[in-house]
């Protein structure tokens, strides 16, 4: 009997461009939760879970952010803050278009995990207020800040990549450009 072969784009790591990239992602995405979940069941230690948990979203945060971010599709961002000023600004970084092929999986895992874990904080923070498990309530929250941040400066950085990609086609090709160049000059000539 053949087994069959996943078609491309399908949600089968053996389809990624980035086989470890992209399951050590989904380890860091998934650990957390688990650890959070389950942990009461391995120990009555609620510090040694909390500190825990707290690692594995601060290195889920660091690798999506700097490695998985870049390597599965493309992009990046960090904050700068100006030193005169003390502005914070966020500043997005994508790969140029056509030096980089994001494979289909990668990306569709990436965009999956990135806003399925938010959502699922939410319900585990709407489970532990109506449970009244209110100690759990500032891990909760922390876990929130970091996933969100984390989704909230990806969706930026895909529009901001996606808006560049536009207007650089448009300029390096010539043909929109040249085009409103062309009949302007044509029209201020022509009267």
């Amino acid at each position: 009997m053949m087994e069959a072969t996943p078609t491309p784009g399908s949600l089968s790591w053996r389809l990624s461009s980035h086989p470890i990239t992209l399951l050590t992602f989904l380890a860091f995405r998934s650990s957390s939760l688990l650890v959070y979940l389950f942990g009461l069941l391995f120990t009555d230690n609620l510090v040694m879970i909390f500190i825990i948990t707290i690692l594995l979203l601060a290195g889920d945060f660091y690798y999506l952010k700097n490695i998985a971010g870049r390597r599965l599709v493309g992009l990046r961002w960090w904050n700068e803050v100006d030193p005169n000023t003390g502005d914070s600004h966020w500043v997005f970084e994508s790969s140029e278009p056509g030096t980089k092929i994001i494979n289909a999986t990668d990306s569709r895992f990436f965009w999956l995990a990135i806003y399925a874990q938010p959502l699922l904080w939410v319900v585990l923070a709407i489970v532990a207020l109506f449970s009244l498990k209110f100690i759990w309530l500032p891990l909760v929250a922390i876990a929130l800040v970091l996933t969100i941040t984390n989704s909230l400066a990806f969706s930026r950085c895909d529009k901001f990549s996606q808006a560049s990609n536009i207007a650089g086609s448009a300029f390096s090709s010539g043909n929109i450009a040249g085009n409103i160049a062309s009949n302007m000059v044509g029209r201020f000539f022509s009267r």
